[in-house]
């Protein structure tokens, strides 16, 4: 079940109620949601991927030699 609540004043606040037997005990993970300031749009992410820094010796495979990455264990492939 997913509730959304806000934080106000130390005190979580339901949006919606729920229906559960009164003295119930819920256990809770709590993930903010991000800010409409912080929602970027596809290409920004995009970029951050591209960005990204190439994994060790990877300019070194050529992918003609995949069955060599995939299958290290066979010989004759």
């Amino acid at each position: 079940m997913t509730i959304t609540a806000i934080y106000e004043k130390g005190v979580l606040r339901l949006m919606q109620p729920m229906e559960l037997p009164e003295g119930t005990s819920v256990e809770i993970i709590v993930i903010p949601k991000p800010s409409h300031s912080e929602h970027k749009n596809p290409a920004d992410i995009l970029a951050e991927i591209a960005a990204l820094p190439l994994e060790e010796n990877a300019d070194t495979f050529s992918g003609r030699e995949h069955d060599k990455v995939l299958y290290p264990d066979q010989n004759s492939l």
